[in-house]
């Protein structure tokens, strides 16, 4: 299994289309707790705003991904409207993940620059705007196709801040990574995790830090809480989800689940199936009437 794949082996990732159509005028999408936004641009201009950021202008055909939750707004003329399809992502078990974290906060590439976007964008409009059966899951298959090409094309072209993406697109620290990932109940150490890649400790250790921004024993733990919150939502309690990732008790796990996220196992997993419960779907349609993300006021 290649190093990618076995990150979102992982890390469960969740895309719903809630939108596909024509856009007028201004439209807000609010901060959301566990989820970022995808705006597929089929046709423009439009305009991005983000809180604190220079307004950023799109005139031709683009993927906007903003992989954390933030307010933004999408402003489109008033006359001749953007065909935009939108969606939510969902990576990992909360705001933060090592995927998300290592993308910068706005993500833009032009369609042109990801061959196999166009039959992609075909596939989803025909999907958005036909009455099938299973409608909305081949269109959330679809986003998620979509998101995996993203990734490679950020990992192939350095559009990282840094973290594990740029780790595991470094051929010698992907090696370590995915072994971390494959086994993390094992009790690596820099020894063999160096070994892993053929460097020596000193030098793995140092590239490790300056490739990832932190420490590969930081980078081990942050992945078996990682892991232990994915098995968590498949059913598995909090014991069994701790000795799968090698804490050796639940009380252990529990002392490192906080210091990670600062709040208990427990706490993180019924907000988390309050929110399963809810649809990740803002609208929960498709259809070319279907109502628009909720419309702003007057830009300031």
């Amino acid at each position: 299994m290649d190093a990618l794949s076995s990150v979102l082996s992982r890390i469960a990732l969740r895309a719903g289309v809630f939108y596909s159509g024509n856009l007028c005028d201004l439209h807000d999408f609010e901060h959301d707790v566990f989820k970022g936004h995808l705006h597929l641009i089929e046709r423009g201009p439009i305009v991005l705003q983000t809180q604190g950021q220079a307004d950023v202008h799109l005139n031709e055909p683009t993927v906007l991904f903003l992989p954390r939750p933030q307010w933004h707004r999408l402003v489109a003329d008033d006359g001749v409207g953007a065909d935009v399809v939108c969606g939510t992502i969902a990576l990992g078990g909360g705001v933060h993940n090592p995927v998300s974290d290592s993308l910068p906060d706005v993500v833009l590439v032009p369609l042109s620059a990801m061959p196999g976007m166009k039959a992609l964008l075909g596939l989803m409009r025909q999907e958005a705007f036909e009455d099938q059966p299973g409608r909305q899951a081949v269109l959330d298959r679809l986003c998620e196709v979509l998101i995996l090409q993203l990734l490679r094309h950020c990992m192939a072209q350095g559009i990282t801040s840094g973290g594990l993406l740029a780790g595991l697109a470094d051929a010698k620290l992907g090696k370590a990574l995915r072994a971390m990932h494959e086994d993390p109940a094992k009790d690596w150490d820099l020894p063999s995790l160096a070994a892993a890649t053929g460097m020596s400790r000193a030098r793995f250790a140092h590239h490790f830090k300056a490739v990832l921004g932190h420490t590969p024993a930081h980078h081990l733990s942050q992945w078996r809480i990682q892991t232990a919150q994915q098995l968590m939502q498949q059913g598995q309690s909090i014991q069994q989800a701790a000795h799968a990732v090698g804490y050796g008790s639940a009380s252990a796990f529990t002392r490192a689940f906080v210091r990670a996220l600062g709040q208990t196992p427990g706490a993180w997993l019924t907000a988390r199936r309050a929110d399963h419960n809810g649809s990740l779907n803002e609208t929960g349609s498709t259809d070319k009437a279907a109502k628009p993300p909720r419309q702003g006021p007057a830009a300031p």
